[in-house]
């Protein structure tokens, strides 16, 4: 029973805070993501880390970036691919080679440091997806070249990451690493041309209810699991899933009843587990290193990324917008920490301080996109008003 008392207390407090952070002229996913740290083990303590809320957490995660991909203008998407390989590209350069310096002035190894380096270059736009949304950004320019950077950016660090774990004497096969990935995207490219509009029409029409929405979260759970075996993040393939699906027929239907589900439940308890799942322990002894790394990965994602945007084409507000929804790390760079911590190129203390750090990235993520973005607003509205 333990899990409907936690459920109850996180949908009561995430819409409350949500609704609050809306008042206050901010994203409600900051709201979400801050109460969490309120209710989680550091503050009051009314809910803690279990494996079936990080399961639910997972799924909300899962659904949340399927949504993101049944919203995506497809055409716009392949207007932007240029735009998204210099933000990924830029976003991935200037942190890999600022973390590496920031290692050595550390005094960790060569590797340790390239390591470091390549952990900042992650990005994980889940909470910026939301931010997206919030603000009627996701189906534009901007959000398009966010979504197809993070892809490139995904790919590229995991790629770097098996690189790097192959020089240090780790178990790791680089070449099966990437023909596993290449096949996913392959793959999934193939299925979603031929096999999802084919399987919609066939499972629909079974004798029995809900089957549309059935078989969509079918093929979104199938991308998960798939993209996450290949060594490509879940949230890539739930993305791509909803991508083939936004291009049949059962769009509408599917995306409607998704979104009832996802942010009914389990999407507030993915925002609330990020801060549920914080852990301030020793924080006091490692401020400083923490306060260094938080402005090294806010503002080397920020720039790298801003400038792949101007090169592209992007006023500097929507370039520094585009850099702001890139600064989160979240799942993405925990994970990496995590095999870095395991491998012996991080130790107990740093790994501990970058925890800390992801999460300031995560928390500041939100609030910088609205800044930025709304600064544009501000301007296309003033000129719209002088040329009237």
């Amino acid at each position: 029973m333990e899990i409907i008392l936690q459920l109850l207390i996180i949908l009561i407090a995430s819409k409350i805070a949500g609704s609050i952070s809306v008042k206050l002229g901010q994203p409600a996913v900051l709201g979400k993501l801050l109460i969490g740290i309120v209710i989680g083990p550091t503050v009051l303590g009314l809910v803690t880390e279990t494996t079936t809320l990080a399961e639910f957490s997972q799924i909300g995660v899962i659904l949340l970036m399927f949504i993101a991909g049944l919203e995506t203008d497809v055409d716009e998407f392949k207007r932007t691919g240029k735009a998204s390989t210099l933000v990924g590209f830029a976003g991935i350069i200037v942190p890999l080679l600022c973390g590496f310096l920031a290692g050595l002035a550390l005094g960790l190894s060569t590797t340790q440091s390239w390591f470091l380096g390549l952990m900042l270059s992650a990005t994980s736009v889940s909470i910026s997806v939301q931010a997206l949304k919030e603000m009627n950004k996701l189906k534009t320019r901007e959000g398009a070249t966010i979504l197809g950077a993070a892809v490139i950016d995904d790919v590229v660090v995991i790629i770097a990451l098996a690189f790097l774990m192959s020089l240090s004497g780790g178990d790791v096969n680089l070449s099966v690493v990437i023909l596993k990935k290449v096949l996913f995207f392959a793959g999934a490219i193939l299925v979603a041309w031929k096999v999802v509009p084919w399987f919609l029409t066939k499972f629909s029409n079974l004798r029995v209810t809900e089957t549309v929405i059935s078989a969509a979260l079918i093929i979104c759970f199938a991308y998960a699991y798939l993209a996450e075996y290949t060594g490509v993040a879940a949230i890539i393939g739930a993305y791509i899933a909803g991508v083939a699906i936004s291009l049949t027929k059962f769009k509408e239907e599917v995306f409607e009843k998704v979104e009832t589900i996802g942010y009914s439940i389990f999407v507030p308890v993915f925002f609330s587990s990020i801060g549920i799942n914080a852990k301030f322990d020793g924080i006091t002894n490692h401020l400083g290193l923490i306060i260094s790394l938080s402005v090294l990965a806010i503002l080397t994602k920020l720039i790298g990324s801003a400038l792949g945007a101007k090169f592209a084409g992007f006023s500097w507000n929507s370039s520094l917008g585009i850099g702001s929804a890139m600064v989160s790390r979240g799942e993405v760079a925990l994970i990496i920490a995590s095999i870095g911590l395991e491998a012996e190129l991080l130790s107990a203390d740093l790994f501990a301080a970058l925890v800390v750090v992801v999460l300031i990235t995560t928390i500041v993520t939100p609030p910088m996109m609205k800044l930025f973005f709304n600064k544009k607003n501000e301007r296309v509205n003033n000129e719209a008003s002088k040329a009237i």
